[in-house]
């Protein structure tokens, strides 16, 4: 049990295990919207092929080589480590991730309910979406796709890029114990406030706001503890039971 939670924690089976979120994010993407005008994806997906954009027009094509490289960059880094490949600590870390994804949803959605004094609190469902104006309306297996690919792309944004940056920026004029408070909690109100943008984003309440950034707060905890696998796997597990037993679409 200590070999699984050590491994599991390393850069390298993180990297791992989100290839799998990545793939299927792509598949599913491509498989629920063939014939799409305007393809409906993740907004920090968007935001990162914006980027990509820069350099060339073949976003998937860069994805995988920015893939690849970061890949290099891991497992030359943690090179000296003890790594021990074993099939089954994937498996465990999406059964552990789902059970981490019902236990933040009813510690946060409790904590919310306290601070709304017990009043009936709004759980949001899922991730933020950009959909192109005129497209049709969204299907369940949309939803899905876009499900999986909250957990890599949302924490790679909110939780480790906007965070170390964040971090960087008020390492200026702020202690390094400081500035990383403030952060962490700006980055988590800035993923809550996203899932308000877009044609598709959600209708603002306070309720649904504040759970979502003592949410984000939650992830943040989980990442120190765990590592970003298990955090990617844990949201991405969230948004897929909410669509799976909540969305009525």
């Amino acid at each position: 049990m200590k070999s699984y939670f050590r491994q599991t924690s390393t850069l390298t089976y993180s990297y791992l295990a989100c290839l799998p979120l990545f793939v299927v994010y792509e598949v599913l993407i491509r498989i629920s919207q063939p014939d799409a005008t305007a393809v409906v994806r993740l907004s920090a997906d968007i935001w990162i092929q914006n980027l990509l954009l820069l350099f060339h027009e073949n976003t998937l094509l860069l994805s995988f080589i920015v893939i690849a490289v970061l890949g290099g960059f891991i497992f030359y880094r943690e090179r000296k480590k003890t790594f021990v490949f074993r099939p089954g600590y994937f498996v465990g870390m999406v059964g552990e991730s789902t059970v981490w994804a019902v236990v933040l949803a009813v510690f946060v959605s409790g904590v919310t309910g306290l601070l709304f004094a017990l009043s009936a609190v709004e759980i949001p469902a899922n991730a933020s979406l950009l959909l192109a104006e005129g497209s049709a309306g969204i299907t369940r297996l949309q939803m899905l796709a876009l499900s999986i690919g909250a957990g890599l792309y949302e924490e790679l944004v909110f939780r480790v890029v906007l965070v170390y940056l964040l971090i960087y920026a008020f390492g200026y004029f702020l202690e390094q114990k400081h500035a990383m408070i403030l952060a962490v909690v700006i980055a988590a109100a800035l993923f809550s406030a996203v899932h308000y943008t877009g044609s598709l984003g959600d209708p603002f309440t306070l309720s649904s706001f504040v759970f979502r950034m003592l949410f984000g707060l939650a992830l943040n905890a989980l990442l120190v503890v765990r590592g970003f696998g298990i955090t990617a796997w844990t949201h991405s597990m969230y948004d897929v039971i909410l669509v799976v037993f909540f969305w009525p679409g």
